[in-house]
């Protein structure tokens, strides 16, 4: 492989000079004619595009960048009329032009992204009102828009698809990480409290990049692009290797005899190295472009088969042969096992719908654009009353660093200021220099490309380099950058405080409070599947659908765990048991993945007994979903028993799934009584949440 290739497809390296490119071209273009200060204008426009996500690989591309060039443009055109014109007072205005473009949100999650892009637009036009025409600014952003599309657009079929590239070579690196962990210290994993979660922390990457592949992949042309069919046939092959990375035996007594009486964990530790090994090296090849070498494991699988056949009455090694096999010939051949079309996860609204839908007081999107608008409105107070140069920056702050969540808006707060903070020191530094223009464009250049490159791993560091870089055009601008380096901290400061304060009291969506209904879409999710399952002839295509829904809610209900750890007011006991809950949840989504490969290749019950299993799990999973819903003390047992076993049948391994699973039910329901009893009573913000 070359350098060159190496480098640019790099994913921090390809994403830097996308970024860097479409920045920092029109500035060269303009200085020829000389029209630095217009270049740097123009380069204000791929902020907001950023924001929008307009840089999204997707079937209708040109038709969202029409849609975000529209809306920048004509929120540039209101604020501009409504504040010099009609002589609105600018809190308003931005209270105003929020809640009107948070219809965006109830449309599609990808829509909703043009909200705080049309904002930052607003916010941009704002240093630009009165200053010149009407006209310049609108015209700024419908060129500048055309400009960033059509370049991402040259970008993405130079590249074939990069970004879904990265996303998929990140999974099979997951991937690689999660089973080299599981199978290395095998005999270390006999406690679930400890063993279980490093593990669920790389199961739910593992779950968030497919989700995210699935998007991207609904998001491509429908054409026959024969780069297209090999990403899918890829990503087909990922969902095959998780299904059977994922399955565990969960028999720690047996794996400890197992490997007392023979070489077992030597030659299972083997094969996981070989495995993800090969993993790695298929990562490397999607993002490279190249074609993977052929590969065969056949001498560790002739160990492992020789230690499952010399001790069958042990399930171990009849259990890591079976999945063994099967990933290596899924790594060998690159070919999925059985052919399924993919679920639909792209969700999108017709527009009277989703104002309908909009205009109601549950709807997610108004309140999350009601509590935008509350804090720019707030933020726009706070600059009037005490007169601040520049307070657009309060605003923008406050937009950059508004997250889905307290966690995630906490810890960008936390970047964003002290990244600010470094940066500002910096640029003070670099100030006192008087360095030449063109020496000083080239050192922004470069600083442009390094920010860039470190951003979307550490968002602070990127923060650093892209404050010195601001600084610096204020003072290309004609303006002192000197002179804004304290108000753009104080700016920075106030943005961060009123996001936060706004994350916290106006309408927050607490993770703690979504903790019962995530876990009662768990349970719904494992009882679609488990119908499947047990199914007289089920179909493949919605076994895999229905297995993917349960990954998927048991993994949204594992994030939601994780974040409410980290919020403020809530009790530690609760929290304890329902990690406890979790835990049992997660044995619940590995048994539905064994069984589903069982039910896909015909290892099914008798039409009696799977009627009986089906109607005792039934049973066991809404009495855990009404003791999720029910508050008061619970009357009814909590062992749920499985069917009665004929004593001349010996128990199948579907079979042993399901009792096993009956077992983890009637542990959950007995954690469900302790924990709503217990649940949080103090906390100023949160107590409300909770009874909901």
């Amino acid at each position: 492989m070359t350098l060159w290739r190496r480098i640019f497809y790099h994913p921090e390296v390809n994403y830097a000079l996308r970024q860097t490119l479409v920045l920092c071209l029109p500035i060269g273009f303009a200085m020829l004619f000389g029209q630095l200060k217009l270049g740097m204008l123009f380069a204000l426009v791929p902020a907001c595009c950023n924001i929008s996500g307009l840089d999204t690989p997707h079937k209708r591309f040109f038709k969202r960048l029409v849609i975000g060039g529209s809306l920048f443009a004509l929120s540039s055109i209101l604020l501009q009329l409504m504040l010099i014109n009609w002589h609105v007072p600018l809190p308003l205005i931005m209270l105003g032009l929020t809640l009107v473009l948070g219809v965006t949100g109830e449309i599609s999650p990808l829509h909703g992204r043009l909200l705080p892009g049309a904002l930052v637009a607003s916010i941009f036009t704002l240093s630009m009102a009165g200053v010149v025409p009407i006209w310049h600014a609108p015209l700024l952003f419908v060129v500048g828009t055309a400009w960033y599309g059509l370049f991402n657009w040259f970008w993405f079929r130079l590249s074939e698809e990069q970004p879904m590239r990265e996303t998929l070579s990140q999974l099979y690196v997951e991937l690689a990480d999660y089973f080299e962990a599981k199978y290395s210290l095998l005999t270390q994993h006999t406690d679930p409290e400890t063993a279980l979660p490093p593990l669920l922390k790389r199961q739910q990457q593992v779950i968030d990049l497919i989700a995210t592949l699935y998007q991207q992949l609904h998001m491509l042309p429908t054409g026959n692009h024969q780069h297209h069919k090999r990403l899918l046939r890829s990503f087909q092959v990922a969902l095959d290797l998780q299904e059977h990375i994922t399955v565990s035996l969960h028999l720690p007594a047996e794996v400890q005899k197992l490997v007392e009486e023979s070489h077992a964990e030597a030659v299972i530790r083997r094969n996981a190295q070989v495995i993800a090994a090969r993993l790695r090296v298929i990562a490397s090849d999607i993002l490279y472009h190249r074609r993977s070498e052929r590969f065969t494991m056949a001498n560790e699988l002739a160990a492992l088969e020789k230690i499952a056949s010399r001790y069958r009455d042990n399930p171990v090694g009849q259990f890591c042969y079976y999945h063994f096999s099967r990933i290596a010939r899924l790594l060998r051949t690159q070919r999925p096992l059985y052919r399924r079309d993919l679920m639909q996860t792209q969700h999108r609204l017709p527009f009277w719908p989703a104002l309908k839908g909009y205009l109601s007081v549950k709807s997610a999107a108004l309140r999350n654009a009601a509590r935008l608008g509350v804090i720019l409105a707030l933020g726009s107070s706070l600059g009037m009353f005490f007169n601040l140069p520049k307070p657009y920056w309060i605003l923008l702050t406050t937009l950059l660093v508004s997250q889905n969540g307290y966690n995630a808006t906490r810890v960008r707060i936390q970047h964003r200021a002290l990244g600010t903070l470094a940066g500002l020191i910096a640029a003070a530094g670099l100030l006192q220099l008087a360095l030449p223009q063109n020496l000083t464009l080239f050192f922004m250049l470069m600083i442009t490309l390094i920010s860039y490159t470190v951003l979307r791993k550490n968002y602070g560091l990127g923060m650093i380099g892209l404050t010195v870089t601001a600084v610096y055009t204020l003072q290309i601008l004609g303006l002192s950058g000197a002179n804004f380096l304290l108000p753009r901290l104080l700016d920075t400061l106030i943005g961060c405080a009123l996001a936060f304060g706004g994350t916290i009291w106006l309408w927050p969506q607490w993770q703690s409070g979504l903790l019962r209904t995530n876990a009662y879409q768990a349970l719904e999710a494992d009882q679609q599947a488990i119908r499947l399952v047990l199914h007289e002839d089920p179909d493949p295509a919605e076994l895999a659908y229905a297995r993917m829904k349960v990954n998927q809610a048991h993994n949204q209900l594992f994030t939601s765990l994780n974040q409410a750890m980290q919020e403020p007011g809530f009790n530690s006991h609760y929290l304890t048991d329902m990690r406890l809950w979790v835990t049992h949840s997660q044995f619940l989504v590995d048994h539905i993945n064994g069984m589903t490969i069982l039910a896909r290749e015909h290892y099914m019950l008798t039409p009696k007994l799977a009627m009986e299993y089906l109607q005792t799990c039934e049973i066991a999973l809404q009495s855990c979903q009404q003791r999720l819903t029910y508050d008061g003390p619970s009357s009814e047992k909590s062992l749920f028993n499985a069917p009665d076993q004929h004593p001349d049948m010996p128990i199948t391994e579907m079979e042993r799934h399901l009792r096993r699973m009956l077992a983890h039910l009637s542990a959950m329901h007995t954690i469900s009584s302790l924990a709503w009893k217990q649940r949080p009573h103090h906390g100023i913000w949160l107590t409300r949440r909770v009874k909901e």
